[in-house]
């Protein structure tokens, strides 16, 4: 991303203006790579009795045993009843972001979570997308996200209500000479948007035609939906060398440009792939270590898989793929923008400040939800 700039560019906060702090867990084990593992951890949790439960649960000043809770909004599974006489099969494990590009899977369940927030679940569907606030840069993800302070793209289920300043669009539009989508403007805001989370608008046609398409090639290999993306063939990494039950280190050999699990290898892995960061840690680093790190034994997170499974490797090819396609993309180094729309235009115009109302969840509630003990909850 280009550096910082101080040429009047509205802040993302003025631009998407309802966000929500993310999740937050409280102890780890009911997210993991491995959905089979999380199940086996709940049918741990409730075949274990008092105070071997309460242990293995890990409570928290939010979460106890006997804490009262509703059901997750979507989330039919998980139950409202109070842990310590939750018996049953497991919520069935949903996909998360977990952590910058890795997804994994999260039990579904408020009972065993901090801090859920409800209202990101509400408006969690096949049309959502969500922007999270990672160090110096923006993620873009369709599944629901964890490591950073979130901003939907719509307020409401179904792709209704783009959280956008009220207004935005239509001044876009004007000053474009067309109408841009939702979506658009995320692709510009994907695109463009700076470290200091600044986002120079502009009303050039030719300059937002580059940086929507840049956007949506950009919202395309991040969110990872529809047709899967794919390296050329001669460049498409492969498993070279078998990699090992469980790997314990990772290397990368840069000269053979290979991918060292123990005796394992996948090559070719671009340097770009490898040496790709958020936050000053190397991605493919980072989703290593989420599945080899040993957890505290008699824990339920050191309930994990014996082997390494073979979805793991699949997943880490398309990693590798997405990391390198991403690295590929030509950079949008403008530090400004011809014909830029500026906060102070925006102001005159009417569009900021934004109402206070757009900075707070829509009231959603399409059908009834589930309180704690099975009573119909009232929001």
């Amino acid at each position: 991303m280009p550096g910082v700039t101080h040429d009047d560019a509205p802040p993302l906060a003025d631009l998407m203006p309802w966000s929500v702090a993310p999740p937050r867990l409280g102890r780890g084990w009911p997210a993991g790579p491995d959905p089979a593992s999380l199940r086996a951890r709940w049918d741990t949790l409730v075949k274990a009795e008092e105070p071997d439960r309460e242990t293995l649960f890990e409570p928290s000043r939010s979460r106890t045993l006997t804490t009262s809770v509703g059901q997750l909004p979507g989330q039919a599974g998980s139950g409202t009843q109070k842990l310590i006489r939750a018996s049953g099969p497991c919520p069935e494990p949903v996909r998360v972001l977990r952590a910058p590009f890795d997804e994994q899977w999260l039990i579904p369940d408020q009972r065993l979570i901090d801090a859920a927030r409800p209202e990101l679940w509400r408006v969690a569907d096949e049309r959502q997308v969500f922007v999270v606030e990672a160090p110096e840069t923006l993620l873009v993800t369709s599944l629901l996200p964890l490591p950073g302070r979130v901003r939907p793209l719509f307020r409401r289920p179904e792709g209704r209500e783009p959280n956008l300043a009220p207004g935005l669009l239509e001044h876009l539009g004007t000053r474009l000479g067309g109408a841009p989508t939702p979506m658009d403007v995320l692709a510009w805001i994907t695109a463009t948007a700076r470290p200091d989370l600044t986002v120079p608008l502009t009303g050039d046609a030719d300059a937002w035609a580059r940086g929507v398409e840049r956007g949506h090639r950009l919202l395309w290999l991040m969110r990872r939906d529809g047709e899967r993306p794919k390296l050329p063939g001669g460049r498409r990494p492969y498993v070279r060398a078998p990699l090992p039950s469980r790997p314990l280190t990772l290397r990368y050999d840069r000269d053979e440009e290979a991918l060292l699990l123990d005796d394992g290898r996948i090559s070719p892995v671009p340097p770009e792939a490898w040496d790709f960061e958020v936050g000053g840690v190397r991605v493919l680093e980072q989703w290593f270590a989420a599945r080899v790190t040993e957890a505290e034994p008699g824990t339920l997170a050191a309930i994990r898989p014996t082997a390494w499974p073979q979805a793991w490797t699949s997943e880490l090819l398309e990693l590798i793929t997405v990391l390198a396609l991403l690295a590929e993309l030509p950079r949008w180094d403008d530090p400004a923008v011809p014909d830029p729309i500026t906060t102070t235009e925006l102001t005159e115009a009417a569009v900021l400040p934004v109402p206070a109302t757009a900075r707070r969840p829509a009231s959603v509630l399409d059908g009834p939800e589930e309180g704690p003990e099975g009573q119909l909850a009232l929001i």
